[in-house]
C-alpha cells in the first residue's frame, strides 16, 4: 500500500507529479488554504503532511494525525507556523526548501528598492489619474542608489545576494548580523555594525532576518526614528518583524521616508489597512519566491522531504532543533 499523504494546497507539478506517483495523496483543491480544524480533520492517519506556510502544524495537530506520522514537508525556508520543537519530541522530522528562493527573493528586494526609491507605482497611478500633462521639473522626484548606503538586516543567503546586486549600484554596504564574521564580511564588500548604527546611516534598509521571538517587532516605533526622514524600509521577511502601525505612523508623519513590503501583518492585508492609502508605501502580495523556476525547485524539494520522511529515510533537507 503506498502511503497516505496529505497536501495542504496544489503545489507545481514538478513536485505534485512526484508525490502522486508514490503515495495515497489528498489533496486540497482549493485557492484558500483550509481552516485549523479542517486540517486537523484531513491529516488524520496520514504518514506526511505537505504544508505552506500558511498552515499552523502545532503538537494538537500532530496528535491528531496520529503516532503512524512521520514526516512534516514545508515547501517554503521559513517554518515559523510549524511548533518544530513539539515534532522533535514526536520524533518526526521537519523539512524546509533552503537555498533554491535566495535569488528570487533577492531580485524582489531589489525591485522594491528600486521602484521605492524611484515613485514607479506613484508614476504610473500619476498618469492614470490623469496628472502627466507635460514634462514638470519637480514632479515625482526620487531617490539615487548610486553612492547611497543601503543597510541589510541580517546577513544570510538572501542578504548576502541582495549585497551583490547593490555593488552593480556602486552602493556604500553595511549589515547588522550578530553572528557575522567581519572578516567574511569584508570579502563581499560589507562592513558589519550596529543595528543603531545601521539604522541611523542607512538611505535604505532591508530585512533578511528569520522570524522568531527576538526578531518580533524588532523594527518599531524606537527603530524607526532612529532612520533618516528620507529613508525607505524594505522587508521582503516576515510581516512580524515589522510593527506595522508604527510603520504606517512614521510614513505619514515623515518619520521615514517611505517602503516596500513584500510580507504583511497579517496576511493578506486587509484592503482598509491604512497602509494602503499612503502612497509611498509599495505593497506586494508576498511573491518574493514567485519565479517559475524557483517555485518549481521548490515544490520538488519538499516533495523530496516528504517522500524521504515516508520511508523512513534522512531528509535532504532537515530543520534542525
Amino acid at each position: 500500500m503506498p502511503p497516505k499523504v496529505f497536501v495542504s494546497r496544489i503545489i507545481p507539478d514538478a513536485g505534485l507529479d512526484l508525490v502522486k506517483a508514490a503515495c495515497d495523496a489528498d489533496i486540497w483543491p482549493e485557492t484558500m488554504p483550509p481552516a485549523y480544524e479542517v486540517l486537523t480533520e484531513r491529516v488524520r492517519g496520514v504518514e506526511g503532511i505537505l504544508c505552506n506556510l500558511n498552515d499552523r502544524i502545532d503538537g494538537a495537530l500532530m496528535d491528531a494525525a496520529g503516532p503512524q506520522l512521520k514526516v512534516i514537508s514545508q515547501m517554503a525556508v521559513g517554518y515559523d507556523n510549524i511548533d518544530v520543537r513539539a515534532a522533535h519530541e514526536r520524533g518526526i522530522p521537519v523539512g524546509n526548501t533552503p537555498g533554491v528562493l535566495t535569488d528570487a527573493t533577492a531580485d524582489l528586494a531589489f525591485a522594491l528598492l528600486l521602484a521605492s526609491a524611484r515613485r514607479i507605482v506613484e508614476s504610473v497611478e500619476y498618469i492614470r489619474a490623469g496628472q502627466w500633462r507635460t514634462w514638470e521639473p519637480k514632479a515625482l522626484l526620487g531617490g539615487d542608489l548610486n553612492g547611497a548606503t543601503l543597510g541589510l538586516i541580517g546577513l544570510g543567503r538572501i542578504g548576502q545576494a541582495v549585497a551583490r546586486r547593490a555593488s552593480g549600484f556602486d552602493m556604500r554596504v553595511i549589515a547588522y548580523s550578530p553572528r557575522g564574521k567581519p572578516e567574511e564580511a569584508a570579502k563581499q564588500g560589507v562592513t558589519l555594525v550596529s543595528l543603531e548604527q545601521l539604522l541611523r546611516e542607512s538611505d535604505y534598509v532591508s530585512i533578511h532576518v528569520p522570524l522568531n521571538e527576538s526578531t518580533r517587532g524588532m523594527i518599531g516605533r524606537e527603530a524607526l526614528a532612529m532612520m533618516k526622514p528620507s529613508a525607505i524600509l524594505i522587508n521582503t521577511a516576515r510581516g512580524p518583524i515589522v510593527d506595522q502601525k508604527a510603520l504606517f505612523e512614521a510614513v505619514r508623519d515623515g518619520v521615514i521616508g517611505g517602503a516596500g513590503l513584500d510580507v504583511t501583518d497579517p496576511e493578506p492585508i486587509p484592503l482598509d489597512d491604512p497602509i494602503l492609502t499612503l502612497p509611498n508605501i509599495t505593497v506586494v502580495p508576498h511573491i518574493g519566491s514567485a519565479s517559475q523556476r524557483t517555485r518549481d525547485k521548490m515544490a520538488r524539494m519538499a516533495a523530496e522531504n516528504l517522500l524521504a520522511g515516508v520511508e523512513g529515510q534522512p531528509l535532504p533537507n532537515q530543520v534542525r532543533v
